[in-house]
């Protein structure tokens, strides 16, 4: 069952985060910016608030949650009601499906990364931006996890475990950056992007079909 009560109960709570750590979220865009194909032809899964799909030029994305969508319609992305493990497209149909802090959130990781595979095309890429479980603030967020309103309801993977679930459907040529080597509050400027993992607590890998 898709995870989407926080989303509905604590929308503006979402929103805010946003605004609070401003340098963190763009440090995040720029990791994954880098990793992005120069496509128009893209998906986002987990939309949310089109807080990624806007700047990053996603015109489409998919939400199960009913107030993320009608956040993310008034800033003019087209915005279908699904979830991960079950997408309304056809197959091969994209050049690059993004999911953001979505792996956390779905039910059934594998077959959310099967649906991804099959909608897109040979030689198009899943991007992937998250928290790696054995990070600093991946640690943090689980020590915490009972009074976070959204990480409650999340289950965080290491960075190995990702890449696991990904070669099993099938993706290769992997390609990692990572981000945000500091502790949030300590975070007063655009952090660093890097290749590779196993530093930086926010990771982008890019796998290919």
């Amino acid at each position: 069952m898709a995870k989407t009560k926080p989303f509905e109960e604590y929308a503006f709570q979402y929103e805010d985060w946003f605004e609070r750590n401003k340098f963190v979220y763009e440090s995040e865009l720029l990791a994954i910016r880098e990793q992005l194909p120069k496509s128009n032809n893209g998906i986002e899964i987990g939309v949310g608030s089109g807080r990624f799909a806007v700047p990053l030029g996603i015109k489409i994305g998919i939400d199960p949650s009913r107030k993320m969508r009608e956040i993310v319609q008034k800033r003019g992305i087209e915005v279908i009601n699904g979830v991960a493990e079950k997408l309304p497209f056809d197959d091969s149909q994209f050049d690059f499906v993004l999911m953001v802090t979505t792996v956390c959130f779905v039910d059934d990781i594998e077959a959310s990364f099967q649906e991804a595979y099959r909608a897109v095309k040979p030689g198009g890429s899943l991007i992937i931006g998250f928290i790696d479980r054995e990070s600093s603030i991946g640690k943090l967020y689980q020590q915490h996890k009972s009074k976070n309103v959204f990480y409650k309801v999340a289950t965080f993977y290491s960075v190995y475990e990702v890449v696991h679930h990904l070669k099993k459907v099938g993706f290769k040529d992997f390609k990692f950056t990572q981000t945000i080597f500091h502790n949030l509050a300590e975070i007063k400027d655009i952090e660093q992007i890097k290749e590779g993992h196993g530093e930086g607590s926010f990771v982008v890998i890019r796998a290919i079909k």
